[in-house]
């Protein structure tokens, strides 16, 4: 069970951020129940993870690859199994996602998706990405994907905090409302 509860987006003082919320992920998780607490960091939250998900040049792929990475070196279980399906959809073969967790030692990705793995764990591990692992990436994405690719590891390094530290899973019971 999650360490605070979830909330009611029915409330009044909920239900603009509950609105916003519904208008662009159609329901509302659990993540953004326990967000709801807080109703404009939810509304900025959807806000932020929208231009990350659905305004950026960087393939779903790639994004979805780096999130999964994140979820395994974290312990998220919540973001793999959101992450999961959409990695699916976006391009990924269930070979890769099985090898998420052991990349560096399997065959079944590009030379660019071995590149964006090594600079997700260098910004989650370490925080500072070492110069070669910089140039690889560089090397192989325009300087606005960079960019892209580097906030998408922040900003799910934040989701997946946020999810453990809070103990958020999918089969908590949410409000009715």
């Amino acid at each position: 069970m999650a360490r605070i509860p979830y909330a009611d987006p029915a409330l009044p003082e909920n239900a603009e951020a509950a609105a916003h919320i519904r208008s662009s992920r159609k329901g509302i998780s659990h993540l953004h129940a326990a967000l709801l607490n807080a109703p404009p960091i939810a509304a900025g939250w959807i806000t932020f993870y929208d231009a990350v998900r659905f305004q950026s040049e960087l393939s779903g792929k790639l994004r979805e690859l780096v999130i999964l990475r994140i979820a395994a070196i974290n312990g998220a279980p919540y973001e793999w199994d959101a992450h999961a399906p959409i990695g699916l959809r976006e391009g990924m073969t269930q070979a890769q996602l099985d090898a998420v967790t052991e990349w560096e030692s399997s065959s079944v990705f590009d030379a660019t998706e071995r590149a964006a793995l090594s600079y997700c764990d260098a910004m989650t591990r370490h925080i500072h990405v070492p110069d070669g692992v910089a140039a690889a990436i560089a090397g192989v994405l325009p300087p606005r994907q960079v960019v892209e690719l580097t906030v998408t590891i922040a900003g799910y390094n934040c989701v997946s905090r946020v999810l453990e530290a809070l103990l958020i899973r999918g089969d908590d019971p949410l409000p009715l409302s």
